[in-house]
């Protein structure tokens, strides 16, 4: 998996979460497409992805309403323009999070 510039338009949630701490998620994924770990709005933290394979795929909190502490782990929703795409972003994210 990569960053990528391709729009994640079109994409959303399939049923697929993972748990992680946004430190964990910096490490795989690198810094968020966007940040305002405020609590304000529906997501504080969102990066927009590719798998192995070039299928886009997002990676965001939902609706935690608050800010959000670095360390703490929380469930993250992947969204994707299938369910294929979310489960295989599932499958490397999980196995890039079980090498840190």
């Amino acid at each position: 998996m990569k960053r990528t510039r391709k729009t994640p338009g079109g994409t959303s949630f399939h049923n697929d979460t993972f748990q992680a701490t946004v430190s964990e998620l910096r490490q795989i994924l690198g810094e968020p497409y966007s940040e305002s770990n405020d609590g304000q709005d529906k997501v504080n933290f969102h990066w927009v992805m590719e798998t192995e394979d070039g299928q886009v795929f997002t990676v965001y909190d939902w609706k935690e309403y608050r800010p959000l502490s670095e360390d703490e782990i929380i469930e993250w929703h992947i969204g994707g323009h299938s369910s294929l795409v979310t489960m295989k972003a599932s499958r490397e994210i999980n196995a890039a999070l079980s090498k840190i």
